[in-house]
């Protein structure tokens, strides 16, 4: 982890492949020839994310250079060195452009989930570099660690109750306010979608609103999509497809994780979280294909598909944002197999009519290596989610673009916000890299962070955003 003592370190100096031997003969006591055996010894010529450790006089290491590759440098390679380097204390020397971003990705590679497997955890430490925000890099690591934790955690142990107590935790930490509907309620107070999902577990669906910041300042609301396990419901999925579905959840770990950073920062907004947490599980309440359920909106639902369970879920809580016109409303959601089929794990594709707003993400998303990729909200594929007994169906019904048509159904629930952006996240790392932890992961929600921390000290939050969405018909 990252350490503020900056005493007695090991520098760190990242060098290109050309620079290998000439920083290696300058840091070395021996000279050039020693230096050049040393490195030839550890195999290392300066590619990205290679280490070679130079000892000192007294064969302890004195320095460690860092290949950053010949290419553009990935903003996360710093963080092969939570995992490669030899127990001590350590600190940035020369050669890195970012340091915060060094920083952090040392942190996110450093993570590990051992709530039910203890470890013995690695005595590597980085000193926090002058100049560089600890405090901001803290709160981005922390929001990431708990997008993972929520995701990592098994489904017996991660339900609707203990996703909401989860919410409950943060919303303590940082004095916000927070109300939970669970079961019966969600049809009184008007969530009768969540409801449905819900019902065919005996742990009882929930509907998690938390608020916190000034009324005054500009209205972001976050929806995360809460589906703690994901049976696929009377459409049953295979056991194959069940393997991963602990992480249906990962919307609302990543709203969870970005709402700790906002509230952590003291961001000049005021935020609005929204969960709706479910099981989505097969018994003799289960919803079936074919039923048709009213939404919070007014808009009828025809089920063509119970395993399009989370656009259901999102479609109640994405209507209860609106009824209040946020300047921003941002949802995530683990919500299709095609969005992996068209961009892969690592790069969650997002849908927004707001072309300002795409170019910023797009930007930022790189910086700070937290990729994503627009896909379009292309509406004449929205013909496919016409219902002959409802005003609209879950299931496409082609067998293209399931990403996109899903991006379309969350769109006639949405009105009135001043910009929405929807991502079709993985929230799972399917192999370790630097700074990506096999496992639960946190995506879009440090390009999200770097967005608002950009537009709210621009004072453009509001400005650049307003007014720009269209309906999805």
């Amino acid at each position: 982890m990252p350490s503020d003592a900056a005493s007695a370190t090991i520098p760190i100096y990242g060098v290109r492949p050309a620079e290998a031997e000439t920083t290696a003969a300058r840091l070395c006591a021996g000279g050039e020839v020693y230096a050049a055996g040393c490195l030839r010894a550890q195999r290392f010529e300066g590619a990205a994310g290679s280490l070679a450790v130079l000892p000192g006089d007294n064969g302890a290491p004195s320095a460690v250079l860092f290949g950053l590759g010949a290419g553009p440098a990935d903003p996360l390679a710093a963080g092969a060195l939570a995992t490669g380097l030899p127990p001590g204390d350590y600190a940035l020397a020369e050669g890195f452009d970012d340091p915060a971003a060094a920083v952090i990705a040392f942190a996110l590679g450093a993570y590990r989930f051992t709530r039910y497997k203890a470890g013995k955890p690695r005595d590597v430490r980085l000193a926090v570099p002058a100049g560089v925000d600890g405090d901001d890099v803290l709160r981005i690591v922390a929001g990431v660690y708990l997008a993972r934790d929520l995701i990592n955690t098994p489904p017996n142990d991660m339900g609707p109750e203990e996703l909401a107590s989860a919410a409950l935790d943060l919303a303590a930490r940082h004095d916000a306010a927070i109300e939970i509907v669970v079961g019966d309620d969600l049809l009184a107070q008007g969530f009768p979608l969540v409801h449905a999902v819900g019902a065919g577990s005996p742990r009882a669906p929930r509907l998690i609103d938390m608020r916190w910041g000034a009324p005054s300042h500009p209205r972001v609301t976050l929806v995360g999509k809460g589906v703690c396990f994901d049976t696929g419901g009377l459409d049953i999925k295979p056991s194959s497809g069940m393997l991963l579905m602990k992480k249906d959840m990962g919307g609302a770990a990543n709203v969870l994780g970005l709402a700790h950073m906002i509230m952590d920062a003291k961001l000049p907004v005021n935020l609005r979280v929204i969960v709706p947490a479910v099981e989505n599980a097969v018994s003799g309440t289960s919803f079936r294909p074919s039923d048709v359920y009213p939404s919070r909106k007014g808009l009828t639902v025809e089920i063509g598909n119970t395993d399009a369970e989370g656009r259901l879920v999102l479609a109640d809580a994405l209507a209860l944002a609106c009824e209040e016109k946020p300047d921003l409303l941002i949802d995530l959601a683990t919500l299709t197999g095609a969005a992996r089929v068209a961009v892969g794990p690592d790069l969650p594709p997002f849908y927004t009519d707001d072309e300002a707003l795409a170019a910023d993400l797009g930007r930022l998303s790189m910086e700070v290596g937290d990729p994503v990729w627009r896909l379009p909200l292309w509406r004449p594929y929205a013909r496919w989610l016409d219902s002959k007994v409802a005003d609209i169906n879950n299931n496409s019904a082609a067998p293209f673009a399931g990403s996109v048509t899903a991006a379309l159904f969350l769109a006639r629930f949405v009105e009135g916000a001043g910009a929405w952006v929807h991502f079709d996240i993985y929230g799972w790392a399917p192999q370790s890299r630097p700074g990506r932890v096999e496992g639960g992961e946190a995506q879009s929600i440090r390009a999200l962070y770097a967005l608002l921390k950009e537009r709210l000290a621009a004072g453009t939050l509001t400005g650049a955003l307003g007014g720009s969405r269209q309906g999805a018909r």
